[in-house]
């Protein structure tokens, strides 16, 4: 029975721990030099909130990486999107951190890693070693610092997640970065947020007019306003070190003294991430490419950075009513800046409207709904929407036009196309294609069934059927037919396709499978010769690559490497 007890009071304990405080000289830091930022942590990113921070390594790769506690490697995962090569260590006391876009691996994990990508043939792959394979202790080499995945440059991402594999924001750890002015505002927007409300006789969105004052704060205009209404800030936060626009810590909004709202970028689940759409002016992103951020919640909206909601952070404004209405915004060292709303309730006549879309079709949020017409099909499931939208439908041909682009989206959609009019020899090479500028085809997700061809998608826009008969392009970077590479330490391949993109390829030495390490920005692959498939003396490469619609194409040579 004390053992019972002492349990539960363990974990009790270690549960409020683990919400309450945070281990601030537990972590070390994964780098040798000082930390400057690229990104912050949970800033704002396409359809997702930044899981963690993005070191600065001078424009360099090949930097030192390490374990910042004590752990094991939990899991690794190697891929041309994403983290690209990524480390996750798990610790003692239940945090996981995460080191991605790696060069490559110390020597140990190296090995561990290639064997593991040898025995499956793989390229891109994911490993989840036993607990007691691959230990660490704190400050121990564990990679090297890249520029591998969807990274934009060459920097380290460094996470901090919880038990439940929650990101958190590593500053909360004793993470440091010099941070001594307050975060910038390039904007303040008012919103009327129902049909009968108005801003300066808007019932659309208005940008307001800032003074700074003194203290480097600022005051706006009155606004005079009627009905229920809300607000949104384009912000951002600058590092002493960096010239980069990083996401800030927190904002609250105040009414009258009153706190009404609070974004808190603590912590956040990635099975919300995407609700950041909602969280921004979506159509003003798609259109402008910046981010308003809404100081106001739609009902639907479950993000847990959202705190201290009152009335959703909206703010109803009576005839005649005197309101301040104050915005502050803070970095994670308390830098703060304030934004004054003085408004006065005022009902005048509307002389600006909101956009219309042109459309007789209305889906609910909370139902699934199909579109059909002769030939084609459009379904929307559940949820997929955030709120109640208008919705344009039209098919000319083999084009569907779904919805607008500035709408989000929460999960794909559906698009169905018949085939019954094409040859059958013909339909293996189409595929569903996203209309872009100039109506230029991009390929997504497809499949067939039966006389159907089937596409998804989480975004709006037009779709139709492409066809590729193009086979992919190979072309060798370092190498020709009979040439000596004793000197060469990668061998290098440039790999293409116009239509429907490349899906897989499989290179190989006197018919042995090598691993060719797949760079998705430079559309290059590179076998290492340090893994000695070749032998010495004369080699036959063979590599072949296929498209998303079979199309395959195959580059064969003869050459020669003394070992």
């Amino acid at each position: 029975m004390k053992n019972i007890t002492y349990t539960i009071f363990f974990c009790f304990t270690l549960l409020s721990y683990s919400q309450e405080n945070y281990p601030t000289d537990y972590f070390g830091n994964p780098l040798e030099i000082g930390s400057i930022l690229a990104g912050t942590f949970a800033e704002l990113r396409s359809n997702h909130f930044h899981s963690g921070v993005d070191i600065k390594t001078q424009q360099r790769e090949g930097l030192d990486v390490f374990a910042t506690a004590k752990g094991h490697v939990s899991r690794i995962k190697i891929s041309p999107w994403g983290y690209g090569k990524a480390i996750y260590i798990e610790h003692p006391n239940g945090y996981t951190t995460v080191y991605g876009h790696l060069k490559e691996f110390s020597p140990e994990i190296e090995a561990y890693v290639k064997q593991k990508q040898y025995n499956q043939e793989k390229f891109a792959i994911e490993l989840f070693p036993p607990k007691d394979i691959l230990n660490v202790t704190k400050s121990q080499l564990i990679a090297y610092s890249g520029n591998t995945g969807g990274s934009g440059g060459p920097h380290l991402h460094y996470e901090i997640r919880d038990a439940n594999q929650h990101p958190m924001n590593p500053m909360l750890f004793g993470f440091h970065v010099k941070d001594t002015s307050k975060p910038r505002v390039n904007g303040v927007y008012a919103y009327s947020t129902t049909d009968s409300s108005q801003v300066n006789k808007h019932n659309n969105k208005v940008k307001l007019k800032l003074v700074k004052t003194k203290n480097g704060n600022y005051l706006a205009d009155t606004i005079y306003a009627s009905g229920t209404i809300g607000f949104g800030v384009n912000t951002y936060d600058q590092q002493d070190l960096a010239h980069n626009k990083n996401g800030v810590y927190n904002i609250k909004t105040y009414v009258n003294g009153k706190q009404n709202y609070e974004l808190d970028f603590k912590k956040f689940s990635f099975s919300e991430s995407r609700h950041l759409n909602q969280l921004i002016d979506y159509k003003y992103f798609k259109e402008k490419k910046s981010r308003i951020q809404k100081l106001f919640k739609n009902k639907s909206n479950p993000l847990s950075i959202i705190k201290k909601v009152a009335d959703y952070g909206k703010v109803t404004v009576l005839e005649s009513e005197h309101i301040n209405y104050k915005i502050v915004i803070a970095d994670f060292n308390n830098n703060a800046r304030t934004i004054t709303i003085p408004i006065i309730g005022q009902k005048n006549k509307i002389t600006h409207t909101k956009e219309k879309i042109d459309s007789s079709h209305y889906v609910y949020a909370d139902k699934g709904l199909s579109f059909d017409s002769e030939n084609n099909k459009v379904y929307i499931p559940k949820n997929a929407l955030y709120e109640n939208t208008p919705i344009t439908f039209k098919t000319i041909g083999d084009t569907i036009h779904i919805g607008e682009q500035t709408t989000p989206l929460h999960k794909n959609i559906t698009l169905t196309f018949n085939t019954d009019k094409f040859k059958t020899e013909d339909t293996s090479k189409l595929f569903v294609s996203s209309l872009g500028y100039n109506n230029k085809p991009y390929y997504i997700t497809t499949y067939k069934k039966g006389a159907n061809i089937i596409g998804k998608t989480k975004y709006f826009g037009k779709f139709t059927l492409s066809t590729d008969n193009d086979k992919p392009k190979i072309r060798p970077i370092n190498t020709q037919e009979g040439k000596w590479m004793s000197k060469s330490n990668f061998l290098h391949m440039k790999i293409t396709d116009k239509g429907s993109g490349i899906k897989k390829y499989r290179g190989s030495i006197n018919g042995k499978w090598v691993l060719m390490e797949y760079d998705s920005k430079k559309n290059l692959l590179s076998y290492n010769f340090s893994d000695k498939v070749h032998v010495s003396g004369e080699n036959k490469f063979k590599l072949i690559v296929i498209d998303n619609v079979g199309n395959n194409s195959i580059f064969e040579m003869t050459f020669f490497r003394k070992n």
